[in-house]
């Protein structure tokens, strides 16, 4: 954290807009505010911003079509924590899915609002500059597999979804997102955490190992995700990218 971090906040409520700007400027950030998306999208020409408090429910255009435009732009890399008023499993995953790197319910406290910004952005900035996340909307293929991060499918060569947990398909995608790279275990964990408990309570390891039976991947001779003996892990497998049929 530096005193120059920008943070922008969109968020229709003047008061929330307003306490929350006033807060994290006494923590030595500067502030943005916008109450909808002509507003944000103004306040991203002006200058660099370095994360985006957005809030789902916004007149107009939502915060989900705000997301998915913001990932599809020229700021598609700028981090995004979202804000709702519900708690529905579906609005938290659809946001997550779009590009969000965190989700905030609210009512919420201003300090773990603090605390969720500083985790976002050192997240963020403890990642090699070259490592980047693909768009949401495609079909990632290697080998015989498909996964389809619309839907969330693996899919093997007969066309069968395999089922994955959440952390098991976080840490795919992670692999397929950053293939033919040496990732090491902290990498690893901060580019898949998520609101997904069984990341912080179980070991890379175990997760690698659970993630190669899902790939039917050899541990003694694996074909995809191979060990780099006291460094990490490497996908060694091409990935190709296409849009998801809509």
């Amino acid at each position: 954290m530096t005193l120059s971090d920008h943070i922008l906040i969109v968020d229709d409520d003047r008061e929330i807009r307003e306490l929350v700007g006033t807060y994290l400027e006494g923590q030595g950030m500067r502030v943005s505010l916008a109450a909808n998306g002509q507003q944000m999208r103004a306040a991203l020409d002006k200058g660099s911003v370095d994360l985006v408090v957005l809030d789902l429910m916004l007149p107009g255009e939502d915060g989900l079509a705000l997301c998915r435009d913001l990932r599809a732009g020229e700021k598609r890399h700028t981090p995004i924590l979202m804000l709702t008023a519900r708690n529905e499993e579906t609005d938290r995953i659809l946001g997550l899915e779009m590009g969000a790197d965190d989700y905030l319910v609210k009512p919420f406290a201003a300090r773990e609002l603090l605390a969720r910004i500083r985790s976002v952005l050192r997240r963020t900035r403890m990642l090699p500059p070259n490592l980047q996340v693909t768009e949401a909307a495609t079909v990632l293929s290697f080998g015989n597999w498909r996964l389809d991060t619309t839907a969330r499918h693996l899919v093997d060569e007969r066309d069968v979804i395999v089922s994955l947990s959440g952390a098991e398909y976080r840490l795919l995608r992670t692999f397929l997102d950053h293939p033919q790279r040496v990732l090491n275990r902290d990498q690893l964990l901060n580019l898949t955490q998520g609101r997904d408990a069984e990341l912080f309570e179980r070991s890379i390891d175990l997760m690698v190992s659970r993630l190669r039976q899902r790939l039917r991947d050899d541990a003694r001779e694996p074909r995809f995700i191979k060990t780099v003996r006291n460094e990490g892990y490497v996908f060694s497998s091409a990935v190709g990218i296409r849009e998801a049929r809509a």
